[in-house]
């Protein structure tokens, strides 16, 4: 998704794939709306080169150094840890024995800090622990470089606005930024008490403390920008109560899983966290951002999957996300963007990069699959909960889409979905395997030309049928005997052009010459969960991607061991994707796969284990797995990331075999199995409508019993 330098020397063209960097995976990551914290353990901010430590705002750093000093000694740190609701930092520290005249470990120094709006909080407390008096120096240290995300990305500039000189009086300091784009970025940074002594850089408070007695600091960071109504931050706990009074309504919406296992219930709750924490409150509704630090904005392809992931339990996702992304879809063509009409948006930026074209990705359409499946999650939210007016107000919005598949996405006329980017400095490769290597032939030769990538004619399957139904129930019925037509023509040919009968899958892509390109990759995975494959070659498919040079044991690999281009370090050859699998997992229990889902839920589930905290990266190495080892991290992987916080969503789905259908206000579960790691599993608050069900799974593998709360009022739940 964004620029790698190292490939660009090459190519000259952006690319998702990144030079390993040194990362320090202590960091702690705080977000709210459009604001994120990144800092040390201690809640300091070191934002040296390649370092993404930072305050940042609308894709910009609005602080890149805080530091605190006793006595001019930075504290140990003794405790450092994230609420369970990702709702705050809390450190304990103490001094250090070099401290200055303090004897060690005399004064406590605890720090509180969250993130509200536009604003970073902190309350920093010192208590006195010594039989004696303490007095020492306070010295807050603090910086603003106005570096937007993309340059500490690695993209380099040629030319930067002005940094303002600051601003500082009694109790607060102004740190400006006249942008290029003549925007101007502003920190403010505001201290209760106000300090002894302020200046540009540093706040220096004496702490004069007797025994047992505490003390408080409080410092509101916040960052403005000229093009935004300024808001000045809110008293701490006013923002602290709005705080609790979001998570106290989240959770009563919240279906909650749980079993006897308690990592499985931990894995759960993290991701639960993590899905909300990255949940962005838009004027259309709930958008899930994918990923901090990279990827804090809207992209289509990842809101579309991480919907369609959450849908059964959370349907109000999929209906923010089909709402935002309808809004932003193009009307027109604009080459530069990579825009046609029709076409769903791929991502937006709000930095000073953007603004000023140095990359394209403003507001950027290059993706071939965003569109196919913004057609497919209305779809699926229609049938998940029967909510035809909101169909209704997004049918032209389909129509369009459904409009840019026949015309634009299929330019040649084949039948196919192809990409090639109009963009000079946009993607090359505009599937979800987006990096520059991503696609190639089985020699290891890069493939050229018009691409048609075999998932994508999945999901154009998929966006066809679905607009079939939603057709169907809107009255247009001309509309939807073409889509099935046009859904039967494109099933028959992709199962004629791309099966490779010696690899026993489907190949990855056909080229600009349609040539195949005959690679084992978990593309092919993807290309079950819509329905396209036959039941013969579905079941090849997932026995192929078990085997060991497709699973690592953690995962399935994104392309096989036996790949001219396997590595396991690499972005998109060779790393294992928890979505990835987890679209895999759904399309596998389509074709009633269990034992094969059952193995796809087991390396996930181990590989969470092991991560900090349950939580799962964007990707991993695909190295495989040895006894008493541990996955080995990918260095820049997004951390939180919301569609892998949610593939435990999609793998419950798949293991039981679960179809909430809100037209026909029933639930089923049709083959149902626990892994081997479960015995039990308990689902509650599970709404259809207007009512809600709880429900359980107990036993082992296929041999288990259901049961649910007696009164269902209307809604019947079946298994099969």
């Amino acid at each position: 998704m964004i620029t790698n330098p190292d490939v660009e020397k090459k190519s000259g063209q952006p690319s998702s794939e990144l030079p390993f960097v040194a990362r320090n995976m202590a960091r702690q990551t705080l977000k709210h709306q459009d604001a994120f914290l990144v800092c040390d353990r201690s809640g300091d901010i070191c934002a040296g080169e390649g370092s993404e430590e930072g305050f940042f705002f609308d894709g910009t750093r609005f602080l890149s150094r805080f530091s605190l000093l006793l006595d001019g000694v930075a504290p140990i740190v003794l405790g450092s840890y994230v609420r369970d609701q990702n709702d705050s930092l809390d450190v304990t520290e103490t001094n250090d024995e070099s401290g200055g005249s303090l004897a060690p470990n005399t004064v406590r120094i605890s720090r509180h800090i969250f993130v509200f709006d536009n604003t970073c909080y902190m309350a920093i407390e010192l208590e006195n622990f010594s039989q004696e008096k303490v007095q020492c120096g306070l010295a807050v240290g603090f910086d603003a470089d106005f570096a937007d995300i993309f340059e500490i990305r690695g993209l380099p500039r040629n030319r930067h606005g002005v940094l303002q000189a600051p601003v500082f009086e009694k109790d607060r300091v102004r740190l400006g930024y006249d942008g290029l784009d003549h925007e101007e970025r502003y920190t403010v940074l505001t201290f209760e008490p106000a300090p002894q002594e302020l200046c540009s850089r540093e706040a220096c408070f004496r702490i004069d403390l007797k025994e047992r007695e505490q003390t408080s600091i409080v410092l509101c960071i916040s960052c403005y920008r000229s093009r935004r109504t300024e808001q000045g931050s809110l008293p701490l706990e006013e923002a602290k109560r709005r705080i609790a009074t979001l998570q106290a309504k989240r959770a009563e919406d919240d279906v909650i899983v749980s079993s006897s296992n308690g990592q499985f219930t931990e894995w759960y709750r993290r991701s639960l966290y993590d899905l909300h924490l990255m949940s962005t409150h838009l004027p259309t509704g709930i958008y899930p951002y994918a990923g901090v630090p990279w990827f804090n904005t809207p992209f289509g392809r990842d809101g579309i999957v991480t919907a369609l992931e959450c849908l059964w339990m959370d349907p109000s996702v999929a209906k923010g996300v089909l709402a935002y992304l309808a809004e932003t879809q193009a009307t027109d063509l604009v080459p530069e963007e990579d825009a046609e009409p029709g076409k769903i948006l791929h991502e937006t930026r709000n930095g000073e990069m953007a603004a000023l074209k140095e990359m394209p990705f403003g507001r950027y359409y290059g993706s071939v699959d965003a569109t196919p499946l913004f057609v497919l999650l209305a779809g699926a939210y229609y049938e998940r909960t029967g909510d035809l007016d909101f169909v209704r107000e997004l049918w032209s919005a389909v129509r369009a889409a459904l409009d840019w598949m026949e015309q634009y996405g299929d330019a040649d006329g084949d039948g196919f979905i192809e990409y090639k980017r109009n963009a000079p400095n946009g993607l090359i490769h505009q599937g979800w395997k987006d990096s520059d290597d991503a696609v190639f032939h089985a020699d290891g030769g890069a493939a050229h030309g018009a691409l048609a990538v075999c998932e994508v004619q999945a999901y154009a399957y998929g966006a066809l049928r679905a607009g079939a139904i939603l057709a169907e129930h809107l009255g247009h019925f001309d509309d939807c005997a073409e889509l099935t037509r046009r859904a039967e023509m494109l099933q028959e040919k992709f199962n004629d052009a791309f099966w490779c009968e010696e690899l026993s899958t489907y190949g990855l892509a056909l080229d600009g010459e349609k040539r195949l390109c005959r690679v084992v990759s978990s593309n092919a995975g993807q290309v079950l969960f819509s329905g396209i494959a036959t039941p013969e070659r579905a079941r090849r498919v997932a026995d192929t991607l078990l085997t060991e040079d497709c699973y690592s044991g953690w995962g399935i690999r994104t392309v096989a061991t036996s790949s001219p281009r396997y590595n396991p370090m690499s972005y998109h050859n060779g790393s294992v994707w928890p979505h990835d699998n987890g679209l895999i997992a759904l399309g596998m229990a389509r074709y009633g796969l269990t034992s094969h889902v059952s193995r796809v839920f087991e390396g996930l589930f181990s590989s969470a284990t092991y991560f900090h905290r349950y939580r799962l990266p964007e990707l991993f190495c695909g190295f495989s797995r040895a006894e008493g080892m541990a996955p080995v991290l990918y260095p820049v992987a997004c951390a939180p990331q919301s569609w892998a916080a949610a593939s435990i969503f999609v793998l419950i789905q798949a293991c039981l075999g679960l179809k909430v259908d809100g037209i026909s206000r029933q639930i089923t579960l049709t083959h149902p199995a626990l892994p081997d790691s479960l015995q039990d599993l308990e689902v509650r608050n599970l709404r259809v409508g207007e009512t809600t069900i709880t429900f359980g799974v107990t036993g082992r593998g296929r041999d288990v019993v259901i049961q649910c709360t007696p009164e269902l009022r209307g809604l019947s739940l079946t298994r099969y």
